[in-house]
């Protein structure tokens, strides 16, 4: 136990040492460093939609800093000319998102070029049948191949509590209807929270802003690679 005191002492002790200003020599030049730019978004539009439930719909947060917006944000700062509508709704199962999903759809100005998927977490938390839940969202997923947008699937993984069965037939849903549907799947976008508490709001499921920024950066290189317009 002391050897563990003594290192982080030393450790704390050499990030102060790193963090001292060193002072310049009289006369000498000051050296400014100047943040990268950030790339101006180009090409044509890329219509983004968020079809989701309070993970997307930024429960205990405002509208802007739900996960889809600041993903736009972050998109756009890859250069990437995205405009995300967040049409999630705070509650819903995949039953709810399947039961508006035509009227959403339908009320958009233009078609879009890729839905984000991110339902079933309801279904999970309410124990759920998960053959009902890989049904509601083997038709959601249908829907949006005729309209030929990409597909992002987001992953979830069932609560330990409700047994490992469970577990098997739900953890199964995505990455199958991922591949049936050629979607791309983001095993489990939630995954930055997991034993971190000061990521989660006081209920331990929903993220915090910096939350919310943690599972941004982990997915964005997918999520760039696969909604960036090709060359």
């Amino acid at each position: 136990m002391i050897c563990k005191y003594m290192t982080i002492a030393m450790a704390a002790l050499a990030l102060g040492a790193c963090g001292k200003r060193q002072d310049s020599p009289p006369g000498a030049p000051t050296q400014t460093t100047l943040p990268a730019p950030v790339p101006a978004p180009k090409g044509p539009e890329i219509r983004l939609l968020a079809l989701g439930d309070s993970l997307f719909a930024g429960y205990g947060l405002r509208p802007e800093q739900a996960y889809p917006i600041a993903l736009e944000a972050a998109l756009r700062g890859q250069g990437i000319n995205a405009h995300m509508v967040n049409a999630s709704v705070s509650g819903d199962t995949t039953a709810d998102g399947l039961a508006r999903l035509a009227f959403t759809l339908k009320s958009q100005p233009q078609a879009p070029s890729a839905v984000l998927v991110c339902l079933g977490g309801n279904d999970m938390l309410r124990g759920l049948s998960p053959a009902q839940t890989r049904a509601n969202l083997d038709a959601i997923l249908t829907q949006l191949a005729a309209h030929n947008s990409k597909i992002v699937l987001m992953g979830m993984l069932a609560a330990p509590n409700l047994g490992p069965e469970y577990a098997h037939a739900f953890n199964a849903i995505y990455p199958a209807l991922a591949k049936r549907h050629g979607a791309v799947l983001v095993p489990f976008f939630m995954a930055p929270l997991i034993a971190n508490p000061t990521l989660q709001q006081a209920d331990h499921i929903h993220p915090t802003v910096p939350g919310i920024t943690a599972m941004v950066t982990a997915t964005l290189p997918k999520l760039t690679a696969a909604l960036a317009p090709k060359a």
